[in-house]
């Protein structure tokens, strides 16, 4: 009788699994596929913790399957590499972001946006080709069709890069997409968290004037004095709303609660972008008037492609950007994510997969 597709994979592997939608990490035995021909497999050394993993542990967008492994912000050094790989050898520094898989044969597979391939498939929760379920990075070890892998340049700490691979990559493709990358552009940053924070980084990088745009006025000093926005605005603050009215060329919205729209598009200038990146689970209100006044654009961007991932990580290496961290041990996750549910971190966490991850 032919073993499960779970049953041909021959390396064992090591990590921490939700199990019900409780969320609740523990340790997990499992196993990874041998390395393919066109294979790189590391030790992962790094993964960060995305508010989508809170998500998907809990099942709050449904969907969840378990047991459930999570982490697609994974870094460490190579160990192996298949017969056919050419891009990578034996102790590279490398990444695997979001994806593992694509049909590679849609339109969008064919001008490098595998993101938006409908037969994509994800880091964890997903199922792959072979039949078999995708595992994340909250683990030892990681394999990936060379395709899948970045590399990560030398002056790059890989603690502090590893959330680039999903927060750096949503904010970074909008602002190239939508030509907010141009010097002298003025663009507005909503929420200060995990995507935020590096949003405004790459923002300030491509030479645009940047605004922060927050609930929280104790955010101010961080966000000017430290992450280096020109200016802060109180959300709900009326007056200052009114005085920055229709001086923003374009908002990356990062926030995922769900809030009100009206007051964005005030501040936006005539062809203005609202882009959205935060996943509220709830419907958001479109007011449309405003929108047909000032022929102003509401839109929405995804992670990124492949090819763009390493020009983003690429960028982070020559401008010196990386996320702002809080390192962790492997048996603190679930605090973590207590914490994060919060919102009780600056701003991403880092889970020190290779140091404190300890065998059953």
């Amino acid at each position: 009788m032919e073993k499960s597709a779970e049953g041909k994979h021959p390396v064992k592997a090591f990590g921490w699994a939700a199990r019900d939608r409780s969320g609740l990490l523990s340790p997990f035995k499992f196993s990874r596929r041998a390395t393919g021909d066109e294979d790189v497999r590391f030790k992962v050394l790094y993964c960060g913790i995305c508010h989508t993993d809170l998500h998907r542990i809990k099942n709050e967008w449904g969907g969840s399957n378990y047991p459930l492994l999570p982490g697609h912000e994974i870094v460490g050094v190579v160990t192996e590499v298949g017969s056919k790989v050419q891009k990578f050898k034996v102790e590279d520094r490398v990444g695997v972001g979001c994806l593992v898989g694509a049909c590679h044969s849609c339109d969008n597979c064919a001008n490098d946006l595998e993101n938006y391939c409908t037969k994509k498939i994800l880091t964890y929760n997903a199922t792959y080709i072979d039949g078999t379920t995708t595992y994340g990075g909250y683990s030892d070890h990681m394999v990936a069709n060379e395709h899948y892998v970045v590399r990560i340049p030398d002056n790059l700490p890989l603690d502090a890069v590893a959330p680039l691979l999903c927060a750096g990559i949503t904010t970074y493709s909008p602002l190239r997409y939508f030509e907010l990358d141009k010097p002298g552009i003025h663009v507005g940053v909503v929420g200060l968290g995990g995507l935020g924070h590096v949003g405004v980084k790459f923002a300030k990088a491509f030479g645009a004037k940047v605004t922060v745009i927050s609930t929280s006025p104790n955010k101010k000093k961080e966000a000017i004095e430290h992450l280096g926005a020109d200016s802060f605005l109180v959300s709900r603050d009326p007056d200052q709303m009114q005085a920055a009215m229709g001086t923003l060329d374009g908002i990356l919205d990062t926030v995922s609660a769900v809030h009100p729209l009206l007051p964005l598009f005030g501040l936006l200038k005539s062809h203005g972008k609202l882009i959205m990146l935060g996943a509220p689970d709830k419907p958001l209100e479109l007011p449309v008037f405003p929108l047909l006044m000032g022929r102003k654009l509401v839109a929405g961007s995804a992670i990124g492609g492949l090819k763009e991932t390493q020009e983003m990580i690429d960028f982070a290496a020559k401008h010196n950007i990386t996320a702002d961290i809080e390192v962790i041990s492997m048996d603190y996750v679930n605090t973590a994510m207590e914490r994060l549910e919060k919102v009780d971190v600056k701003y991403r966490f880092v889970i020190d997969v290779a140091n404190t991850l300890k065998a059953a």
